[in-house]
């Protein structure tokens, strides 16, 4: 072919046109041959670096667009491209830099907002990930009534939102792009069920709509349904082996479901094929931590900082080793960060924490104070815990699970007696009884279990923080059916976190109030109370920051009201299923490891085994932030650490009240 200057530009349009038919071959033949006769036309140097960069060619397309944007600083595809190249080679800041100068040079690229959209979620930035994504709604929808809904969500108008979604899809009731922004919406504010079934439904009408899936895989994970989650990033991987985002999301699912020994690797792979990023080693940092190998954890959370100087997440996690001991510089670059104060409240919340943690190692404990007390107001303002609530629910509970509730309760339900459910307060011994008890060959060790709390939340019908709860007066209006059917479902969604053993461990600490519903769906479950000196449990409640949840343990006024709760809440129990709860004092345990383990085994129906008091010889994946010190022998320098700090916590002992004079019972 032979191009004249007359005919350039029609020969340049249709090297254009051919790219974005994604006909490669015949668009880089068409602008290999313009720039033989013309070779500083720009726009054929650009359908050439595309075309590079779509065969792997990364470091050519790279070379050339960097000429072309010196030559043309406003080329905002060149800067697209750019973006699209460091994307594809995990270089995700760069990545969001070059694609960021596209849009502020020209805001209508749609393509440049789905991919900085896919960033920000590889990059835990949900926020400016959802910005990003509905952004490329806007340029792609050709429905004004979904781009008005749009503009509604990003202008934080979530109500009309939603409304102006669900007029619209009652009149286009499988428009796959309406179905995913309400999904969108859910997912915005917490409700994840509704959320997973719409997306389920896009799907469902539309395989192939990538940006559903990767929600949809998303609000799996968070929702605990790992493998489901898991089988559909793959299906992701499988039309993207590499896609960086993709990985990131399969390597901290496989985490989640303890897969360890694939997980690592995972792991090993982004660090070793994509530039390193902060919350990449900090996940790879944690997985270590899991399974024992703090060195390695260390070395790696101290990557994390290397990277991102202010990073406040691995200064805690650091700290949260328990065990690990920061050096003078490492203090002295958290205060100068702290005293920087970049705005970034989770970072400073976090470098309090740590820096509490690291003066409380330096017996420093007035200054220490001071700054857990920082960061546990800070962490209240986020989480806006409402201890009233609480209470009420402790009232509800005592007013509909009466002793008439479970007057046949051992008859019905699942009769299945696998889990052994461990409750109580964090910071009370759960994960030190955890432990002496998965080190039975009989027993499996898992997690802090979500599934009984969804189970129970399901049960109240309530979608909405205004809406009034069912639950648990419902309980007392379920069939025998039903509750063998709750049973079984229970057992269903915790099979993915088991191994081969018959029991398994659920320590999710927050079951204690519902012990009744445990009772009602599994009568043959134990339920063992993890109880430990109120001042200890909560003082040490308070120094902890913890990754979810447990948001009455950020302020002195609410942990005491919650233990008194607590125990009100147990008190009942014991009432109405007397002898069904086993309690065990974390100080009685301190004393006589043998025989609290032996009256454990035997509220377990187990045999003595001697694994269980040389339980911190056990090799097993810990996930809590006990995982260092259940792997010690017990000390007892810890029962009476709170002491350090009595001078500051009158307010706790205020609110704490007549539970001190009780304890140990």
């Amino acid at each position: 072919m032979s191009v004249q200057t007359s005919d350039l530009k029609t020969a340049v349009g249709q090297a254009l046109t051919l790219l974005a038919q994604k006909q490669y071959d015949l668009a880089d033949q068409q602008a290999q041959e313009i720039l033989r006769l013309f070779p500083d036309e720009l726009n054929s140097q650009y359908v050439v670096a595309a075309v590079n960069r779509v065969e792997g060619k990364l470091d050519a397309a790279v070379d050339q667009l960097i000429h072309i944007i010196a030559a043309a600083p406003d080329f905002a595809r060149a800067h697209q491209e750019l973006g699209f190249c460091h994307s594809d080679s995990g270089h995700l800041l760069e990545a969001i830099t070059s694609l960021q100068t596209a849009i502020s040079i020209e805001p209508k690229l749609p393509e440049s907002w789905r991919v900085l959209g896919e960033l920000f979620f590889a990059d835990e930035d949900e926020d400016s990930s959802r910005e990003a994504f509905n952004q490329y709604l806007i340029l792609t929808s050709h429905d004004s009534e979904i781009v008005e809904a749009v503009q509604l969500f990003k202008s934080g108008k979530i109500g009309q939102a939603e409304q102006a979604c669900r007029v619209y899809l009652k009149q286009h009731p499988t428009d796959v792009t309406a179905i995913r922004l309400l999904a969108d919406i859910g997912i915005q504010v917490g409700v994840y069920e509704d959320a997973e079934n719409l997306l389920s439904r896009a799907l469902q009408l539309a395989p192939d709509f990538t940006l559903a899936r990767l929600n949809y895989a998303n609000v799996l994970s968070k929702r605990e349904k790992l493998d489901q989650a898991l089988a559909q990033v793959q299906l992701l991987l499988e039309a993207e082996p590499d896609k960086f985002p993709l990985l990131v999301l399969r390597a901290s699912i496989l985490v989640k479901l303890g897969a360890f020994d694939k997980a690592l690797p995972a792991y090993e792979y982004l660090l070793k094929n994509f530039p390193p990023r902060a919350h990449i080693t900090l996940g790879y940092g944690h997985a270590l931590k899991t399974v024992g190998e703090q060195s390695k954890a260390i070395d790696s959370y101290r990557k994390s900082i290397e990277l991102r100087p202010g990073f406040g997440d691995a200064y805690w996690s650091l700290a949260n080793l328990k065990m690990f001991r920061f050096e003078e510089a490492e203090i002295e670059a958290m205060r100068a960060q702290i005293n920087a104060n970049s705005g970034n409240q989770e970072d400073y919340f976090h470098l309090c924490f740590a820096l509490g943690k690291a003066l409380e190692d330096r017996e420093e404990y007035e200054e220490s104070f001071r700054f857990y007390e920082i960061g546990n107001k800070i962490k209240f303002q986020l989480e806006a815990y409402n201890a009233d609530i609480t209470s009420r629910q402790v009232t509800s509970i005592k007013q509909s699970c009466d002793l008439s509730m479970f007057e046949s309760a051992s008859t019905r339900g699942l009769a299945a007696a696998d889990p052994i459910f461990i409750i109580g307060l964090p910071r009370s011994g759960s994960t030190l009884l955890e432990q002496i008890l998965a080190s039975h060959s009989q027993v499996d060790g898992t997690k802090e279990l979500m599934d009984m709390l969804s189970i129970a939340r399901r049960l109240g019908g309530k979608k909405k923080k205004s809406e009034i709860s069912a639950y648990p007066q419902i309980l007392s209006e379920l069939h025998d059916d039903q509750l063998k059917d709750l049973g079984q479902e229970y057992l269903d969604r915790t099979q993915i976190q088991r191994g081969d053993a018959p029991f398994f461990i659920d320590k999710m600490p927050n079951n204690f109030m519902h012990v009744g519903l445990i009772s009602l769906i599994l009568p043959n479950a134990k339920i063992i109370d993890a109880r430990r000196h109120p001042m200890g449990s909560c003082f040490s409640g308070f120094t902890q920051l913890f990754a979810k949840g447990q948001a009455f343990t950020y302020g002195l006024d609410n942990i005491g009201r919650y233990y008194r709760d607590y125990m009100e809440v147990m008190d009942h129990w014991d009432l109405v299923l007397p002898g069904k709860v086993l309690l065990v004092q974390y100080e009685e345990v301190v004393a006589d490891i043998e025989g609290q383990v032996r009256r454990l085994l035997e509220y377990c129906d187990l045999p003595f085994e001697d694994a269980c008091i040389n339980f911190h010889e056990t090799e097993r994946a810990v996930r809590t932030a006990s995982s260092e010190q259940v792997r010690q022998p017990l000390y007892s320098g810890a029962l009476e650490h709170w002491r350090n700090y009595e001078p500051f916590l009158d307010e706790l002992k205020q609110h704490l009240g007549p539970v001190l004079e009780r304890y140990p019972v």
